[in-house]
């Protein structure tokens, strides 16, 4: 929501304590039950925490890429709200991930950029980083549709 005084607008944004709120009332048990926290909010912007788990590690105990996949579409729902002010209802039109290093024993920050909001679209870049690496493991885009 913008609010102005006179010519300097500025952009109210969610903060994480909002964000975090907008999961546990929004979102079905199973991706509760990922762990996501919100670690960061911004104008444009949301890092989440997908805490490492053996209950979400496929054969051979590397992430599976469906939790990466999850986390990432439920991070661009809050990147949005936090785009927008407040928690809209919105549904995932495309997503694309590509895996590019296995996540081994260790919590992923899911980063979300907004590329573009429009009133009835929103676009999305995430990267999916391994806390305390270097490299991405996976990074994804997303469409959405924004309903209300």
């Amino acid at each position: 929501m913008a609010a102005g005084a006179g010519r300097h607008t500025f952009r109210v944004t969610l903060t994480p304590v909002d964000a975090d709120k907008i999961l546990s009332d929004n979102f079905a048990p199973w991706v509760l039950a990922l762990g996501l926290t919100v670690q960061e909010t911004g104008e444009r912007h949301a890092v989440l925490r997908l805490p490492w788990s053996d209950a979400l590690a496929r054969d051979g105990g590397g992430l599976s890429g469906q939790a990466l996949m999850a986390a990432a579409d439920t991070a661009t729902v809050i990147a949005i709200s936090a785009a927008r002010g407040a928690y809209g209802p919105m549904t995932t039109v495309q997503q694309s991930t590509s895996f590019q290093r296995p996540v081994i024993a260790a919590d992923v920050l899911i980063d979300v950029r907004i590329t573009k909001l429009g009133k009835r679209m929103a676009f999305a870049d995430i990267t999916m980083t391994p806390d305390g690496a270097g490299e991405p493991a996976a990074k994804a885009s997303t469409v959405y549709a924004l309903l209300g």
